[in-house]
């Protein structure tokens, strides 16, 4: 390129060029039309030479620059330059104007090639943030998944773990009994062998005098369980009788109706745990009265066995008793679309704490109540809607907790004037839709029937003799007015 330029430098065409314009300038109007003709073709091919020689110029500079440099100047001043074909001066407002246009457009798209540009850079840079976070997210999610594996390893071990001990505790209880008859057998033996029965032989070491006597489990972890099922009594009314109480109201827009439900409820449930516990203590007093005969009473053994092996209570069995009792009970009424199922878990807890009540010596058990006896002060507290003033209950919220004579914990009656009027207006009232059949029972009649004929052998919680009554005709008189 410097070549090129040099050569046209040396060559003084430019220079010629100028003279001749100056000359045809002074001689302009003496010529003629043909002189002047020539003189302006002469120049042009000077001119021409001088563009040939600049073009060869521009394409070895353009060369040079590399494929795109030069690109803006070419479009900017080479483009509409050729574009006018040597117009005439008419011509050339109009290539200002285009020119205008054109580097306007030529701008905008410089500035729209400066917003892609960086619209494509904040574009990266939220693709790079978006696959940390990805990468962040992933590593999260391993350490969830290895958190999750570590728990179900626990889990399982856990399990494992009361699963052993249960297996523990059962052998150690097996262990229990088979010692005790080991030591029964000894005993046996040892007399056996002996040669008469005199008194000295009772110096010998004989395995079961030297045996000593200690309390069972029941006797030593009575006080620990007394107050533990004291206090579960009472979180029950604290706290599940108030969640059950507002499930019912959902079904049932009588709070008398509600409250009755769960009373019944409780009182139903402490009878079938108490017979259950008697048919348990039975079977198991059987199987150990055939082996077992030591210097601790056969009693204590069954209910350090009992205490040991409450998880054997079926508690679920109980639990159907209850509901049973009560869908054939005239006292309560239900929407015929639901079911008494629907509080089997306060059922549940029920069953299990008045179960294990009746391992406790003296065991627990929940106050005799009717409706329209005279208020107690001393078992029961009036609930914030009774009548103060009145003396009879209309109905019980809440049994107590007794122990013998002694209230452990009070229970909640409602009282107000004329309860024992209302109360049997309404029972009657109940009476009569409810020997109109019940939805949820195939057969009311045969249930009723069928209940009746138990209702002797059955006594709720507690009997006459422990709350202070004078006579069975009226526990008798209150279990038929209950049914």
């Amino acid at each position: 390129m410097a070549d090129t330029l040099r050569r046209l430098i040396s060559n003084e065409t430019c220079r010629i060029l100028q003279d001749k314009l100056e000359s045809w300038y002074k001689e302009y109007h003496i010529n003629s039309c043909d002189q002047n003709l020539n003189r302006c073709c002469e120049i042009m091919e000077l001119n021409a030479m001088i563009q040939g020689q600049l073009f060869t110029i521009l394409n070895q500079t353009t060369r040079e620059g590399g494929h795109y440099a030069g690109v803006e100047t070419i479009k900017s001043r080479l483009l509409p330059w050729l574009g006018t074909c040597f117009s005439s001066p008419s011509l050339g407002r109009s290539f200002e104007t285009s020119s205008s246009h054109f580097q306007e457009s030529i701008e905008k798209e410089r500035q729209l090639r400066e917003l892609a540009n960086t619209q494509n850079h904040e574009i990266q840079l939220l693709e790079k943030e978006l696959n940390a976070t990805r990468l962040q997210l992933s590593l999260v999610q391993q350490d969830l998944k290895a958190s999750q594996a570590k728990e179900d390893c626990a889990l399982r071990s856990l399990g494992q773990l009361n699963d052993y001990e249960q297996q523990v505790q059962i052998l150690k209880d097996e262990i229990a009994i088979l010692g005790a008859q080991k030591s029964v057998l000894q005993s046996r033996l040892a007399r056996s062998r002996s040669p008469s029965p005199r008194p000295v032989r009772s110096r010998s070491p004989s395995p079961l005098p030297m045996r000593s006597f200690s309390p069972g489990r029941a006797r030593l972890t009575n006080a620990s369980r007394h107050a533990r099922l004291v206090e579960r009594f009472s979180d029950i009314y604290a706290q599940e009788r108030l969640d059950v109480q507002t499930l019912l109201r959902s079904y049932v827009d009588d709070l008398e109706m509600v409250q009755r439900i769960i009373y019944v409820a409780a009182v139903e449930s402490f009878h079938a745990a108490k017979m259950a516990f008697r048919q348990f203590k039975m079977r198991v007093r059987k199987t150990l009265s055939l082996s077992y005969s030591g210097p601790e009473s056969l009693e204590d053994m069954v209910m350090d066995y009992i205490v040991r092996q409450e998880d054997l209570y079926d508690v679920q069995s109980s639990v159907n008793e209850v509901i049973r009792a009560m869908n054939i009970n005239p006292k309560i009424s239900f929407p015929p679309e639901v079911d008494f199922i629907m509080i089997s878990g306060l059922i549940r807890e029920l069953c299990r704490i008045a179960f294990s009540m009746q391992t406790l010596d003296p065991p627990l058990d929940i106050s005799f109540g009717t409706d329209g006896e005279l208020f107690s002060d001393y078992k029961y507290r009036r609930s914030f809607d009774s009548e103060f003033t009145a003396p009879l209950v209309v109905y019980h919220v809440w049994p107590a907790l007794m122990e013998d004579d002694s209230v452990i914990v009070k229970g909640e009656v409602v009282t107000r004037r004329g309860a024992l009027w209302s109360h049997r207006s309404r029972s009657r009232s109940r009476s009569r839709s409810h020997s109109r059949g019940r939805s949820r029972s195939g057969s009311p009649l045969s249930h009723s029937a069928g209940h009746s004929r138990h209702l002797p052998s059955r006594s709720r919680s507690p009997s006459p003799l422990r709350n202070g009554s004078p006579s069975k005709w009226a526990c008798s008189e209150h279990r038929q007015s209950w049914r």
